[in-house]
């Protein structure tokens, strides 16, 4: 079967690995088969930026097909690989300065994103703490509001109940 790989022209990734995510999307209805494309889209992938690449489309597959676990386990390598290329702490009170700082440089954007997105799928887990440390720590630098879904999701966390419910 040949692959139109220009469905995906805006993608910087290897021919094969276009091939791999085309085919995970061809069978998203057969999750198993789809899975593992994205798996082996992951492992294949050739360099450091491909990868992230990768991770974000694994993060985004595994998330609408409710395997948060996954998910979750694609957004953490995603920051892990970006804290590692950036050299950034683990620490949130050495990190804080340096992601409010440098919010509009797309690899610290992005390893944004994928930390809103943890403290989602934190929250779809029951694990509703974490989630909301998170939402609170991306509160205290994104004084532009431009995480709003960490914003919306702080607010559904920490609304108080009615008594109605």
């Amino acid at each position: 079967m040949v692959i139109d790989t220009n469905k995906l022209s805006w993608l910087d990734v290897s021919v094969h690995v276009k091939n791999l995510l085309i085919l995970a999307a061809e069978n998203y209805g057969n999750t198993p088969e789809a899975d593992k494309y994205i798996n082996q889209a992951i492992k294949e992938a050739t360099n450091k930026e491909e990868y992230l690449d990768i991770l974000v489309a694994a993060y985004r597959y595994f998330y609408y097909k409710n395997n948060y676990l996954m998910a979750l386990q694609a957004a953490n390598q995603l920051m892990a690989k970006i804290r590692e290329a950036e050299k950034l702490s683990d620490n949130w009170e050495r990190l804080k300065p340096i992601l409010s700082a440098r919010q509009e440089s797309p690899r610290i954007r992005l390893y944004l994103n994928a930390y809103v997105a943890s403290g989602l799928v934190l929250a779809k887990l029951g694990k509703l703490e974490q989630a909301q440390t998170i939402c609170t720590q991306i509160q205290e630098i994104d004084d532009q509001n431009q995480f709003t879904g960490a914003k919306i999701l702080l607010d559904i966390l920490t609304k108080p109940k009615d008594d109605d419910e």
